[in-house]
């Protein structure tokens, strides 16, 4: 393989990976109001606690999210839609 063909693979993948990262990462945020939003509906306050919990849903610690949303007063089946719908889980 020449080595024009391998840097320009190289550069394409990179770029590839890149755009992927950027374009994931403002969708991820965009889901910690929905997650808030709904344990708020189910009687939490919208507080510190209920937003990291929400945090931890984002990043896929779904049982880490239960568990603070739960700790916060979200009954366990809200609080379990709740961080769900902060990892873009199927319910």
């Amino acid at each position: 393989m020449r080595t024009s063909t391998r840097v320009a693979g190289v550069l394409t993948g990179l770029t590839l990976a890149l755009g992927g990262a950027a374009l994931a990462a403002p969708v991820a945020q965009a889901d910690i109001p929905a997650c808030t939003g709904m344990a708020t509906q189910a009687g939490a306050g919208a507080t510190e606690a209920v937003t990291a919990a929400c945090h931890r849903g984002v990043n896929g610690d779904l049982q880490g999210c239960v568990n603070g949303l739960t700790g916060a007063g979200v009954p366990g089946g809200a609080a379990n839609g709740a961080c769900r719908a902060a990892a873009h889980e199927p319910r």
